[in-house]
């Protein structure tokens, strides 16, 4: 269940859900909140337990909008060839992690959209939902959190998740770099000049000027109590103080870009490394790598040597002794497609690739998916110090 400090909660098509801690905290808010409003809307007895199940209902109907939101990013990343790790909630919002970056500003702003797209859908479907249930005024009212409404409670609710939603909605196409919205601006940068290091630092500092009119505007608000109210400002000072730290790191990751240049990953990789025959059994590749090298995995070639997968010991491992002499490599292979990389990519598009971190280093391949190299963490890392160094 724990995993990169965080909780898993379930997988949707090989992709991690998780929680950080932080979630249960907006969790506990949420539905203290939420309960005391359906119970003033509803007029309740305290012993009654309906404003309690209708905040846990809206919980879950608000972290779910967020979770749809993140599929949405990761749906479209998938369908353009970007491998999702995982998506987490955290206490501002969610994140679908990406293992690379999109190649192009067309993808990077259909991946960007494709959030707010879904979180569009979302806030129609309740608005016309409950518009039809109760009709404008009252659905009105009650998206206004006014406890004088007179609406039901599930129409309150859905009030609440589309107000809720809409507000999302605005919030994440604000042009604040690494929002949505900051995407968008870096996608429409990269494709007028061509450069994206140059659109990056563009949409970095967008995200900068944002991060700081909210910390500002949040700390106003705090002291005021207006607008947002006290919990309010500080909530939006604090996601001022996420997005200018995630901006920043945008721009220092920009320079270093800027500093490793053209260099592929052809430049730098170990091109002889170890491999196993597809066509090897399970008990040799055992006794002739495993024991002799020590190592917890190895790259799996064809007679052509075409990239098959990755053998892990711990696959190796888990086959019954007896069945290890008529049992091939290539049948207990990973053959996931985040393990391997053309070795014309460039350095640049490592620096944030997860599969590159998780395994600490991935496998490069020709254009006629041949094994040509193996390329480590290790050795990005000295390609960047060289550069620096040039620099």
């Amino acid at each position: 269940m724990l995993g990169g400090g965080s909780i898993t909660l379930f997988h949707v098509r090989g992709i991690r859900i998780a929680v950080d801690w932080s979630w249960f905290v907006i969790l506990f808010l949420v539905i203290f909140w939420m309960s005391s409003f359906y119970d003033e809307l509803l007029g309740n007895s305290a012993g009654s337990t309906t404003p309690f199940i209708l905040a846990v209902a809206s919980a879950a109907g608000f972290f779910g909008s967020i979770l749809l939101h993140e599929l949405g990013h990761a749906v479209v990343a998938l369908r353009n060839g970007i491998g999702i790790s995982s998506i987490q909630l955290w206490i501002f919002g969610g994140m679908a992690r990406m293992d690379r970056e999109a190649d192009g500003p067309g993808v990077e702003a259909r991946v960007a959209l494709a959030g707010p797209a879904v979180t569009a859908l979302i806030f129609v479907a309740l608005m016309i939902g409950g518009v039809a249930a109760g009709g404008w005024h009252e659905f009105s009212h009650a998206a206004l959190i006014e406890s004088t409404s007179g609406a039901s409670g599930v129409l309150a609710m859905m009030a609440w998740l589309a107000s809720i939603n809409l507000l999302l909605l605005v919030f994440n196409l604000l042009p604040a770099f690494p929002m949505d919205g900051g995407r968008v601006a870096r996608a429409i940068a990269w494709k007028t000049t061509g450069d994206r290091n140059a659109a990056t630092k563009f949409a970095a500092d967008l995200g900068r000027i944002f991060g700081y009119v909210f910390i500002a505007g949040g700390i106003y608000m705090a002291l005021t109590g207006e607008i947002l109210g006290t919990f309010g400002g500080v909530w939006l000072a604090l996601v001022g103080v996420m997005i200018n730290g995630a901006a920043k790191g945008a721009s220092i990751q920009t320079r270093m870009n800027s500093q490793i240049g053209t260099i592929s990953v052809a430049d730098v990789m170990d091109r002889e490394p170890v491999t196993i025959p597809g066509d090897l059994s399970i008990e040799q590749a055992l006794d002739e790598y495993f024991l002799r090298y020590r190592w917890p995995w190895f790259p799996v070639v064809d007679a052509a040597h075409r990239f098959l997968g990755l053998l892990n010991r711990e696959a190796a491992d888990e086959v019954p002794e007896v069945s290890r002499a008529g049992s091939r490599v290539s049948e207990i292979v990973d053959h996931d497609r985040g393990l391997f990389i053309r070795d014309d990519t460039p350095l640049t598009s490592l620096l944030s690739n997860q599969n590159l971190r998780r395994l600490g280093a991935l496998m490069a391949v020709d254009a006629d998916g041949r094994l040509s190299g193996v390329i480590t963490v290790e050795q990005v890392g000295r390609a960047l110090r060289d550069a620096q160094t040039r620099a």
